[in-house]
């Protein structure tokens, strides 16, 4: 009876966050020990013909799809043709960075940890230029912060690798000290794949992961789904006459040299099917994936990503939520915001899938699992005592922090008390440490670090698991 009762509760937030974010259609669904407990779609898959959601809907992932990428390279690992230890350029030797040296001792595994030292850069945006072209909906993307313009599209892996020797940057670190998300990675992770198992990265994962999962509704491309019907139609703002609306926007974006990045399509149960290897050892359906010991390697804590959570392989890990182990990860692009989350001690699996970018779909999930356990439905495994940090400190972190990626933020005081600037949003800000502070973000709570050097000068900021450089203001002579 308390689980039926904190299910009202959730799916009352539910529905306040949908009408909050205008998302057009939600997906959630829950397991326990690999069958389906509860499933509803909130919403429309397609507004104007009110058609529902249901368990079988295709929905984007974004880069979920990543931790598939992991489970390909590890499966690679277990047949003996390569290992996570191995230097990158052993299968890679177009690619290069400044530092020659530092390059020799990139490994495989600090692709799959973000830990390469790579900084975020615009490649993605390149990557998905052909399909940006077409699309009327690209001016209103959240984020997008470069000029398309002046550079041709990277559609393949060598492109890729030409694109990130000519850019001038300096590693973050030595090669498994620092985290930065890399979207660049993980499409070279994708080029690995293919070289070694002699098969598109596609066709790897359909092969050796999709098919064999029982993943019957999940494909790269749009167009392999045929006469399928039960496709969400994708969604975008649409700010031109100054007021939020949510229109049609049906161009899905895609990016050959990106795919291992963050661009499968899925349905709520076959998401479900898939994380049976996470929560059941590397079995789904009586079939072995990935052995046991991979399994373990991936849901490792490998690097922390920020306090209290760390990154696996492919896989965001919290060691402590609620007393047991969170292995999560979510995705985003256009008109997909995605979470997939386990808990595999407990049995439990979950899935929350949407048609609308930039909308709470982690927080859609933290909720679900709250109405599951028995919880306050807005309750929260973390908690934070308010750290009174100097005004000089203060005012040192003030200023603008940009990353190649095209994303910036700033830190600025406002009637004495600090914001965050993103996306021209005024984010108030609670430090909680010297150089640690809380935002709420999204109806999410966002841990941010403000990274100083052995001075205790901060030279940037990690924010949404990516670094961000300070801006230094050059005063001309």
């Amino acid at each position: 009876m308390k689980v039926e009762v904190n299910l009202k509760a959730f799916e009352e937030a539910v529905q306040k966050i949908t009408e909050k974010y205008m998302i057009p259609g939600t997906s959630v669904a829950i397991t326990q020990d690999g069958e389906i407990f509860y499933h509803k779609g909130f919403g429309f898959r397609n507004v104007n013909d009110s058609l529902p959601i249901t368990e079988d809907t295709v929905f984007g992932i974004g880069s979920i799809t990543k931790s598939f990428s992991c489970v390909a390279i590890m499966q690679l690992q277990e047949a003996g043709k390569l290992n996570v230890l191995d230097s990158v350029i052993k299968y890679l030797p177009e690619f290069k960075v400044k530092n020659e040296e530092a390059l020799k001792h990139i490994t495989i595994h600090h692709f799959m940890t973000h830990s390469s030292g790579l900084p975020p850069m615009s490649s993605l945006s390149y990557a998905m230029k052909k399909s940006m072209d077409f699309d009327p909906s690209v001016k209103n993307y959240p984020g997008l912060n470069i000029d398309l313009e002046d550079r041709e599209p990277i559609d393949t892996y060598e492109q890729l690798m030409k694109f990130i020797a000519e850019q001038d940057f300096e590693l973050l670190g030595a090669p498994g000290t620092h985290f930065s998300y890399s979207n660049d990675a993980y499409a070279l992770l994708g080029t690995i794949i293919e070289r070694i198992s002699g098969k598109s990265y596609e066709q790897y994962i359909y092969d050796h992961i999709l098919i064999p999962c029982g993943m019957e509704n999940s494909f790269f491309m749009i167009e392999e789904y045929g006469e399928y019907e039960n496709i969400t139609t994708c969604y975008a703002e649409d700010r031109s006459d100054g007021t939020k609306r949510i229109v049609a926007a049906p161009i899905w974006w895609d990016a050959p040299s990106m795919r291992a990045a963050g661009f499968l399509k899925s349905t709520s149960r076959d998401m479900l099917m898939y994380a049976e290897i996470f929560r059941n050892a590397g079995v789904v359906n009586g079939k072995r994936i990935l052995s046991e010991e991979s399994v373990k390697e991936m849901v490792k804590p490998h690097i922390q990503a920020q306090p209290g959570r760390f990154y696996g392989y492919g896989l965001m890990i919290t060691p402590d939520y609620f007393g047991t182990t969170l292995v999560e990860h979510g995705g985003g692009l256009k008109a997909i915001s995605a979470q997939l989350s386990i808990l595999p001690e407990k049995g439990v699996s979950g899935v929350v899938l949407t048609n609308l970018a930039g909308v709470p779909a982690a927080r859609v999930m933290q909720l679900a699992f709250n109405a599951y356990g028995g919880r306050a439905v807005d309750a929260s495994h973390l908690s934070f005592e308010k750290y009174d940090i100097a005004e000089e400190r203060l005012e040192q972190y003030q200023g603008e922090y940009q990353s190649n990626e095209g994303m910036k933020v700033s830190i600025k005081i406002k009637n004495g008390k600090p914001v965050l600037l993103s996306q021209n949003i005024e984010i108030p800000i609670t430090f909680v440490k010297e150089n640690i502070f809380i935002a709420n973000v999204n109806d999410s709570t966002e841990i941010a670090e403000i990274l100083v050097n052995d001075n205790s000068e901060p030279y940037g900021i990690s924010y949404h698991f990516r670094q961000f450089p300070k801006v230094v203001i050059k005063l001309s002579t």
